[in-house]
């Protein structure tokens, strides 16, 4: 079988059994066996051993139970709830105010997990149900919570960064650092949409003094939220600087956050069994459902791969006769359309070590190409009907919210982000200035 027809093969048998609600990663990996058992025979099942061991044996990979555990930790103790009223109170009496908190606070929650489910569920189900209920427009506070918390792929430490940074053979810090700038950019254009929308339609957010039944906040509330904010915050540096300065890896920086998230619940007096117990059994799932998704993924990528697809895409690529510019505009194409069907964990480790060498051959840096990556799928979740945080979003919105709200709510927010995405790929300084800085 040529590998043109075995990858028309496997892509029609992976839209199959997604449509099937097969689980991402043993639908994956299943396919990847049976095809690669018809096409190689008993060969296949060495692929297995080989790709268990860089998997599972990863010390940049055991990073993702460790982020995942310190979110969780800072989310069951309530000192992410505090980050929230901290912002709001810190931003103070502007119009739209809690809509910017809430991109605020996603940004953090995003640098505390590094995933996007966890800080559109997190924030959702702190802020949406006072936005609503305190007059803001439905479609503005579903934008905002949804373009949030879709930030935690991009803000540092991300997960997705870190699986691409190892199945490329790149540096964690790098892609740290280069990210920073891209996510600092949409972090504040998507608060200059805010205010300014606002500020020509008013009744998209009425002013917190225009409400009647806001009951005063005490002096000891507003000591209890700025402390544990400002610690808060003050975990997230240690964490980033000590992979920044070289202090730690990736992986050591994860532990300092656990060990750090316990001693503030304790230090606060939020530490309870209770929600000791239930951070981990939350973090036993999540990191239980990756490491199967990115088992399977692997398989699948790691066959695709010995059959020669690279190859294949090189000489594709190669043959058009277009600029270097534009194909990397095409994998931009392709990685879009593959986010409205599949997370973007799968994403990572079936494109990453696909295109990533080819950007390279093109002349292209790889942390560029990286940041682009995950702008792009930060992007392809985002967009209806199928990007999968549209489904985290409606899982903690209110009986009143349909889907047909969510829809329309993220429109102006993908427009902000599809704007970050060509700048980026315009002005490739904007990635690699801050990385080139620090790191040489």
């Amino acid at each position: 079988m040529g590998i043109e027809l075995l990858t028309g093969v496997l892509l029609f048998c992976i839209l199959i059994f997604f449509a099937l609600g097969a689980p991402v990663g043993l639908a994956l990996g299943g396919i990847a066996m049976v095809i690669g058992y018809m096409t190689w025979g008993d060969g296949i099942y060495n692929v297995i051993p080989s790709t268990l061991e860089a998997t599972y044996f990863s010390f940049i990979l055991l990073a993702i139970p460790l982020y995942i555990y310190m979110g969780q930790l800072l989310t069951k103790s309530g000192i992410g709830d505090a980050m929230f009223n901290a912002s709001q109170m810190l931003i103070g009496k502007v119009r739209g105010s809690l809509a910017i908190s809430v991109i605020v606070v996603c940004s953090m929650i995003g640098a505390m997990v590094g995933i996007i489910g966890a800080g559109i569920m997190t924030s959702g189900s702190i802020a949406l149900r006072p936005m609503l209920e305190r007059g803001y427009d439905k479609r503005l506070a579903l934008g905002v919570i949804m373009a949030g918390g879709g930030l935690g792929i991009l803000i540092p430490p991300s997960i997705p960064m870190i699986m691409f940074a190892a199945s490329t053979q790149n540096s964690v810090g790098r892609m740290f650092l280069g990210a920073m700038v891209p996510a600092l950019l949409m972090i504040c254009l998507l608060i200059a949409y805010v205010i300014i929308s606002c500020r020509l339609n008013p009744k998209r957010a009425p002013l917190l003094e225009e409400q009647d039944d806001i009951a005063p906040v005490s002096a000891k509330q507003k000591f209890r939220t700025a402390r544990d904010g400002f610690f808060a915050i003050l975990l997230i540096v240690a964490v980033l600087g000590s992979i920044i300065t070289g202090i730690a890896t990736p992986t050591e920086s994860g532990a300092i956050g656990v060990v750090g998230a316990i001693l503030l619940a304790i230090l606060f007096k939020r530490f309870k069994m209770e929600m000791f117990q239930a951070a981990g059994l939350q973090t036993a799932i999540l990191v239980s459902v990756a490491m199967w998704i990115i088992f399977g993924a692997s398989v699948f990528s790691n066959f695709h791969l010995l059959m020669g697809v690279q190859s294949m895409v090189a000489e594709f690529t190669g043959g058009l006769d277009l600029p270097p510019i534009m194909i990397i505009i095409m994998f931009q194409l392709i990685m879009l359309l593959l986010g409205f069907i599949i997370d973007e964990f799968i994403i990572v480790l079936m494109c990453a070590p696909l295109f990533t060498p080819i950007a390279v051959s093109l002349g292209y840096d790889p942390i560029w190409f990286g940041v682009l990556m995950i702008i792009n799928i930060l992007i392809a979740v985002q967009t209806p009907p199928y990007g999968f945080a549209l489904f985290y979003l409606k899982g903690i919105a209110p009986p009143g919210v349909g889907m047909g709200d969510i829809y329309k709510s993220v429109t102006p927010f993908i427009m902000l982000n599809l704007v970050v995405l060509i700048l980026c790929m315009i002005f490739p300084e904007i990635v690699l200035w801050l990385p080139n800085k620090v790191m040489g």
